[in-house]
């Protein structure tokens, strides 16, 4: 009997033939038509079920094709491809959520989603709850009996803390609520939050699955129960992604494994470094032994504790931009995840957002960076970022 292939060769297969193609090309073709002939009523009916393409808002080859590797990636049944990573966020929970609901979500989740629950949904009815996730009891606590759904990432930004998804999943089952979970930090390489009894996965494909920095896309994956629900609202929203946005996506799954083993070493490598710096005064990456999350990223990270670090220095924002000033390789980008190591700054990411008492309160102080690891060779990215602490003092 022949063995089964290996997740990192299937990646390299999954979503490959595009239905109803005879040709089987190496490459899938990108299909930019916008509608496809129908031959009568009743063809009509089944393209409109899902059986062939139709128009492009409703299916499209090049992200049915997608969505078949988002799906294998996080172990899901059904993928939805969207526009945006925010996209992918606010879909389910629009779809989902309804007046009088309450949410219970981590207080270290990406900011524009915290918007997402006050801003958008908070106009109508649902009420949001923010609470610590790696305090288990706290979370028990803010479930109420409208709780309808609990909303969290894997690792949280900016901080890199972890949360025991398997302990939250427990949480939701027992209040009869979804858990929905943003892998997009973690990834699928390092963790699958949909075998840990996350109802909905979803990701800012932008980030490190496309990781070349020229796609802006979303992805949600869950039970093909679930995204059945949601398909209806995705279509209203019209949050679809392009064709050649897809096909690029597609294209980049092919080598994600690759990126992601290099990264990932990169990432420990480089925080095993700045932890022996005595001018970094603490490093957050659940891979060092330092981190209160160790023991948890063990479990829960068979392939490593991810591509992101954060670190923090001394709070003086001139020195700061010193040390950016200093950098000759690495970059200050608005986002994360490409194959380069890039940085943010996230005090001044959400500034004009938060209070400085309230960045300060969520960790967010002046000396704080976050770094996105690439696939440079590691030597190159530690002496870059250690030559450019020289800001803070000469060793």
């Amino acid at each position: 009997m022949t063995d089964p292939m290996k997740y990192e060769t299937l990646m390299l297969y999954t979503g490959a033939d595009v239905e109803g193609d005879t040709m089987f090309p190496d490459s899938p073709a990108i299909y930019h038509a916008t509608a496809y002939r129908v031959k009568d009523t009743r063809d009509y009916d089944k393209k409109n079920a899902g059986e062939g393409f139709f128009y492009s808002r409703s299916r499209n080859p090049n992200r049915e094709l997608l969505g078949e590797a988002i799906s294998f990636l996080e172990k899901g049944e059904k993928t939805i491809i969207t526009s945006s990573g925010m996209a992918a966020v606010s879909t389910p929970l629009i779809a989902l959520l309804k007046q009088g609901d309450h949410v219970v979500a981590s207080n270290a989740i990406y900011g524009e989603t915290i918007e997402v629950f006050d801003i958008l949904l908070g106009k109508f009815g649902v009420e949001a709850t923010y609470v610590d996730f790696s305090d288990i009891e706290a979370v028990k606590a803010a479930i109420r009996p409208n709780t309808k759904m609990l909303y969290s990432e894997v690792i949280s930004n900016p901080l890199i803390s972890l949360v025991d998804i398997r302990e939250i999943s427990k949480i939701s089952k027992d209040a009869g609520a979804l858990l929905v979970i943003d892998n997009t930090f973690s990834t699928p390489y390092v963790t699958n939050p949909l075998t840990m009894g996350a109802d909905i996965v979803v990701h800012s494909l932008t980030k490190f699955i496309n990781g070349h920095s020229d796609v802006t896309g979303g992805s949600i994956t869950a039970s093909a129960e679930i995204i059945d629900s949601i398909m209806h609202t995705y279509y209203m929203l019209g949050g679809c992604l392009d064709a050649n946005s897809s096909w690029l996506a597609l294209r980049s799954i092919r080598t994600f494994g690759l990126r992601m083993q290099k990264a990932v070493s990169n990432a420990q490598k480089l925080a095993e470094a700045l932890e022996k710096d005595p001018r970094v005064r603490q490093v957050n990456y659940p891979g060092l032994k330092s981190s209160p999350y160790y023991e948890l990223g063990k479990e829960m990270f068979p392939n490593g504790a991810g591509p992101m670090i954060s670190f923090l220095m001394e709070d003086d924002r001139d020195k700061v931009d010193d040390f950016i000033h200093r950098l000759k390789m690495v970059q200050y980008l608005g986002t994360l995840g490409g194959f380069r190591t890039s940085f943010a700054h996230p005090a001044t990411g959400f500034r004009t957002e938060f209070t400085p008492e309230q960045l300060v309160e969520m960790g967010m102080t002046e000396g704080l960076i976050r770094i996105s690891v690439g696939i440079e060779e590691p030597e190159d990215i530690i002496n870059d970022i250690i030559g450019a602490l020289d800001a803070f003092g000469t060793l």
